[in-house]
């Protein structure tokens, strides 16, 4: 006799075609705003910007990105991926357009900064990171992480040589735009990741917690605030380089294409190195494998400033930084979803982001305080190294095992 009190049995998850439309929108959302230190020059130009200025509206961006991100996981925990996406889309591709006919600074920094920074948080790679996190089992996930990471990658890839091209033929003003129209297409792609987070009782666990609850357990478990302090850092370096790499080399007397060119080739790598990363984390300690990213860019920025610029060093270092560029985020949203198990995953890691940009915010303006202060990114890049080796410091004592209210749960 049938089981009259059974909830009805729902089909799973199209898990190919998840993977598939979130990681373009991963590309799409990812791939304009990295390409934004190819427009400092052309717009500093035609605007008569300083330096520090147009660094300001992309380290709001930063900022905005940051503090959007924790209320953007919110909204797709509780609402779902795709109405998070669509609103994002909508920000995103209006704050692009309005940077085209921003004149004053405060225009700049609404449009560049808080519009095209929230944009981003409700439409960009995190969240198609815990919409994988729901749909893959514990031993696959963390190569879940690695494909979206890498296919953000693929946007930097994608779009660096992309926007050299079209400023080049078209201008920075007809570029933009071609950019905000992209993100049109992102509320139709993200309609397979439309789930919420389960809801309660169905991730297996007996003791899931309400948000709320669930967000003070997290602040108040020091592996989770050890992990969210060394992402700050990996936003700093991120951030400083993607801005500054392309007007250093200009400052250095290079033709401006390697520029354009170091940004693709760190995109390219990164694809590699992220891949490598999922299946890394999956596999060995995600937070002695994160100490050991964050020392080796350290020594990858120490070799970079003591050689002489050469296109040889800068492609060097580039494809170094490639593979350690965002290698950082699969073991990092791992180590969250083993905590605290993958249900309010896209807020938890929120949290976790919003120091990453807030690392972001303080690279990309830094650098350009600095630069108009001493005419150079000597300074800039010794603080990177410094924190290049706290990092490693920080996360090596990350203890690897979830809350004590989930170590008795059954494996997943």
């Amino acid at each position: 006799m049938p089981n009259l009190s059974a909830p009805p049995q729902r089909t799973g998850p199209n898990i190919p075609l998840i993977i598939v439309c979130g990681s373009i929108v991963a590309l799409i959302s990812f791939g304009p705003r990295s390409a934004m230190g190819l427009l400092f020059q052309p717009m500093t130009d035609a605007r008569e910007w300083s330096r520090e200025l147009f660094a300001l509206s992309i380290a709001i961006q930063n900022l905005m990105w940051g503090l959007g991100q924790p209320i953007a996981g919110m909204a797709a925990d509780k609402l779902g991926m795709w109405k998070s996406a669509t609103f994002g889309a909508i920000l995103y591709g209006s704050g692009l357009y309005l940077m085209t006919t921003a004149e004053t600074a405060a225009e700049l920094y609404l449009a560049a900064g808080v519009m095209v920074g929230l944009g981003v948080a409700f439409s960009s790679f995190t969240l198609v990171l815990a919409s994988f996190g729901r749909i893959a089992d514990a031993k696959q996930r963390s190569f879940a992480f690695g494909i979206g990471t890498a296919s953000g990658s693929l946007g930097q890839f994608l779009f660096a040589p992309l926007g050299v091209t079209l400023i080049e033929d078209y201008g920075w003003q007809a570029t933009l735009i071609l950019f905000a129209g992209l993100m049109l297409t992102l509320p139709l792609l993200a309609i397979p990741l439309r789930g919420k987070s389960a809801p309660y009782g169905s991730t297996g666990h007996k003791t899931d917690l309400k948000l709320g609850a669930a967000i003070a357990e997290a602040f108040g478990t020091r592996g989770y605030l050890l992990l969210t302090a060394g992402f700050f850092v990996c936003g700093f370096h991120v951030a400083f380089i993607t801005v500054h790499l392309p007007p250093y080399i200009a400052d250095v007397g290079l033709d401006p294409y390697w520029g354009g060119m170091a940004i693709a080739l760190i995109g390219l790598f990164n694809i590699v190195g992220s891949l490598l990363s999922g299946y890394i984390g999956g596999h060995y300690s995600k937070p002695i494998f994160l100490s050991l990213i964050y020392f080796a860019r350290a020594i990858a920025i120490l070799v970079f400033v003591l050689l002489p610029p050469s296109p040889a060093s800068i492609l060097t270092f580039s494809a170094v930084m490639g593979l350690l560029w965002l290698s950082t985020v699969p073991p990092t949203t791992g180590l969250v979803a083993v905590m605290f198990g993958p249900r309010y995953m896209a807020t938890l890691f929120g949290f976790v982001f919003l120091s990453h940009q807030i690392g972001a915010f303080l690279g990309v303006w830094l650098g350009g305080r600095l630069h108009d202060r001493f005419g150079s990114y000597d300074t800039t890049w010794w603080v990177a190294i410094a924190l290049g080796v706290l990092a490693a410091i920080i996360n090596w004592p990350i203890s690897e095992k979830p809350v004590a209210r989930l170590a008795q749960e059954p494996a997943e």
